[in-house]
């Protein structure tokens, strides 16, 4: 069964060393066809360490967590909080919606909204994250409610947002979801 020992300078959270073990061990078992029960993982943490000639006590800034930021983001959406959720946004944000115009502003979508429904929520069963060297893609899905234009009700609609996440922002969402499917039609 896997082993890792993992060293760290001072510094880091104990959040940072829970969500770094864990996510270790999970990448491990995606290599090594070991149980949850046999993969160990530690952390160690170094006083001082040298590197290129300069000498280092302290470790460098956490990143957050991917997945929390994006629930945090989602429900600053939600609930109409738009300096707030815009504050997690990368320069050059762009989220694409179905129909796949690609937009920048939160004006953008509340106009292409507006021509939809009337209320919307979401409702979330998960949150998955892939890593990759640019970054963090999380994927929320779930399902939607909330009210046509015409006054009906909405609920049950299958929804995937799929977001990238660098340097602790978002960069990009990524929108697919049934609404079309059970639309009213004009």
């Amino acid at each position: 069964m896997p082993v890792v020992s993992i060293t760290l300078l001072p510094g880091y959270s104990q959040e940072a060393h829970t969500r770094l073990v864990g996510r270790v061990a999970r990448s491990v078992r995606s290599v090594i066809a070991a149980a949850n029960a046999g993969t160990t993982v530690f952390v160690n943490e170094a006083a001082t360490y040298q590197r290129d000639g300069k000498v280092f006590s302290q470790g460098g800034p956490e990143l957050p967590d991917a997945s929390a930021l994006v629930r945090q983001f989602l429900e600053l959406m939600q609930a109409r909080q738009l300096d707030e959720a815009r504050a997690l946004l990368a320069p050059g944000f762009e989220m694409v919606f179905p129909g796949g115009k690609p937009m920048k502003e939160f004006s953008e979508l509340l106009a292409w909204a507006k021509t939809r429904y009337t209320r919307i929520g979401k409702h979330f069963e998960r949150f998955d994250e892939v890593w990759g060297e640019e970054g963090t893609v999380v994927y929320c899905t779930g399902t939607l409610e909330g009210v046509w234009l015409d006054g009906r009700a909405f609920s049950g609609i299958r929804f995937i947002d799929r977001f990238e996440v660098a340097e602790g922002r978002i960069r990009r969402q990524d929108v697919w979801n049934d609404l079309a499917e059970v639309a009213p039609r004009a």
